[in-house]
């Protein structure tokens, strides 16, 4: 692939050599540090989509707080969808010290989400129609955020590193609800049990989405992984999440809707049928199945908290 122009600059400057070394070095880059155009468009694609994806991920499970079966499950449910917009929350302010050069804010980022200009992942396309499908995703939805945001941990930008920490400490209680939800599912009557079944089936395409296209065909990770924005490859997470959650799924007497799942003993590695890519694609630009109906409700969420929004920004008159 050619090179831009700003990129041959880039190559050109001595600070490149010197940054890439301090990532070498396993140093951390902070906000006001020199850094390439390109780390700094990466880094924000990224954490603009975990931000985006966060205040996206409150919905589906938030239309079902007044719906959980028991008080404890509604009050769960509630707290769950109050961390995910706090997480949302920090991860602007991460964005918002990010973008200064280009002169975004957080309520800009909002602004993009709200009008269909950003992208969120495509798991919070998708419908929640039983009470199963709140267990699958806060157990295998935020296993599989966790397998990602694990592994960021150790991202070479500090202040995203930073955040990560308390971010996953909260989602691992989170997939512990989630778990709670689908063992008392999986010990209750046939009709529950066929009811996670349903559940698992409708979410398990999405998943294995969730972690990216191939990594021959992903625009963003070899750049991402040189310096050391991310760690881990798209199909590493993915085989990282397969390994994990495949053999706990099958010992709850559970099947995968994918008969050519298998894992080759030879190589450690799971072999799975293809998960339709061209469904991927479709999604995260912008035309899954709840897309649109997503956004209208985060929309008209938003419009109808503006006037709070610019009562607290209003000087306060002098006493």
């Amino acid at each position: 692939m050619a090179q831009t122009e700003v990129e041959r600059t880039e190559a050109e400057d001595p600070r490149l050599r010197e940054f890439e070394a301090r990532i070498e070095r396993g140093e951390k880059i902070e906000a006001d540090d020199w850094m390439p155009e390109e780390y700094r468009r990466q880094c924000l694609r990224l954490i603009l989509t975990h931000a985006n994806s966060e205040i996206m991920g409150a919905l589906p499970e938030g239309e079902w707080i007044t719906r959980a079966p028991t008080l404890h499950r509604k009050l769960a449910v509630l707290a769950k969808v109050q961390d995910e917009i706090g997480h949302a929350q920090l991860i602007y302010r991460v964005a918002e010290d990010l973008a200064q050069p280009y002169g975004k804010t957080r309520e800009d980022f909002i602004e993009d989400l709200v009008a269909g200009r950003a992208k969120f992942h495509n798991v919070f396309s998708y419908p929640a129609p039983t009470w199963a499908d709140v267990g699958v995703i806060a157990w295998l939805v935020d296993g599989a955020a966790l397998v990602t945001q694990s592994s960021l941990l150790e991202t070479s930008y500090g202040p995203y590193a930073r955040i990560l920490k308390r971010i996953c400490a909260e989602e691992a209680i989170h997939l512990k609800h989630g778990e709670d939800i689908v063992l008392t599912l999986a010990g209750g009557t046939e009709a529950q049990r066929a009811m996670l079944q349903g559940a698992l089936d409708r979410w398990w395409r999405p998943l294995l989405h969730f972690f990216g296209p191939p990594d021959e065909v992903s625009p963003n990770t070899a750049r991402a992984m040189r310096w050391r924005i991310r760690l881990k490859s798209n199909e590493e997470m993915r085989q990282q999440f397969l390994s994990r959650y495949v053999p706990k799924i099958w010992g709850m007497g559970f099947t995968v809707p994918d008969p050519g799942l298998r894992r080759d003993e030879a190589t450690g590695r799971w072999e799975y049928s293809d998960p339709d890519w061209d469904e991927f694609w479709r999604v995260v630009k912008g035309d899954g199945p709840l897309t649109a109906k997503r956004l209208a409700l985060r929309r008209l969420s938003h419009e109808e908290g503006r006037w709070v929004r610019e009562a607290l920004a209003r000087p306060k008159a002098a006493a």
